[in-house]
């Protein structure tokens, strides 16, 4: 079972990792759904049912079928809630608490959120005992009860703390060179704790901080829409670095200007 919830986690790293994700409690997830509702919270709804190993597919469909009521069901039995197959404010409550052997998009969002704030974390994918210290450590810190569990309180300190401030909306034409993780001296980890050697198909560049904050989502001219996870020595200002992971990809991408628009 650990084996497969690895697999998983690895399939859906490199498939999701850098689609933008929801703070915590957004206002569509407030919603109850049931079989036969579409859209954004039903979507939201899977992704959580998929960091805790229930939702069978590596994506989410944004469909309430079937497969969707079984893997709720599932859920509220596991955590002794009405077993109805509806998501209701307490079971989707419950599903956005995150803890030890969670994994997936939601769990990379903790992650990402922990190096935000200064606790520096590898944005894995798997909530294990690394990150359940991290957590207890910002619990501490925050006056919180330091049980390694990121519950409701926990998920909106971080909110708060590691917002990536009010660069979202920013548009500008910036110069853009390319790197891969595969070079002398290369650690092939981002800034951020991202394993570039183990997820070569993720979309990362490398920024400014005080142009783009770390964690942003950005779309890239000719690029596609990444996270700015890393910094380097010489990029500053309206400097990006894009990663691709041949050299010869990156070779070929040479020296550009290119649209930037910041996402989130």
């Amino acid at each position: 079972m650990k084996h497969k919830m690895k697999l998983v986690a690895a399939l859906l790293i490199s498939s999701i990792i850098f689609v933008a994700t929801p703070s915590f409690a957004s206002a569509a997830f407030d919603r109850v759904n049931q079989q036969g509702d579409s859209g954004g919270e039903v979507k939201e709804l899977q992704d959580y049912l998929m960091t805790k190993g229930l939702f069978p597919y590596h994506t989410a469909t944004g469909y309430y079928g079937e497969i969707t009521e079984e893997a709720v069901k599932d859920f509220q039995a596991n955590r002794n809630l009405q077993v109805d197959g509806i998501a209701g404010p307490e079971t989707k409550q419950a599903l956005q608490v995150l803890r030890r052997g969670d994994i997936g998009k939601q769990v990379i969002h903790i992650q990402s959120q922990l190096n935000q704030a200064g606790y520096e974390s590898d944005a894995d994918g798997i909530y294990g005992s690394g990150t359940a210290t991290l957590v207890e450590e910002f619990q501490r810190d925050n006056g919180l009860s330091a049980d390694g569990i990121a519950g409701p309180s926990t998920r909106r300190a971080l909110d708060q703390m590691a917002a990536p401030g009010s660069a979202a909306g920013k548009e500008f034409t910036a110069e853009s060179t390319a790197y891969t993780a595969d070079c002398t001296g290369c650690s092939g980890v981002t800034k951020m704790g991202i394993n570039l050697d183990k997820y070569p198909d993720a979309k990362v560049i490398a920024v400014d901080p005080d142009m783009i904050p770390l964690g942003s989502i950005v779309e890239v001219e000719g690029y596609g829409t990444a996270i700015a996870a890393d910094i380097g020595g010489d990029i500053n200002n309206n400097r990006i670095d894009v990663f691709i992971p041949s050299q010869q990809g990156a070779l070929n991408w040479g020296r550009k200007d290119v649209k930037i628009r910041v996402i989130e």
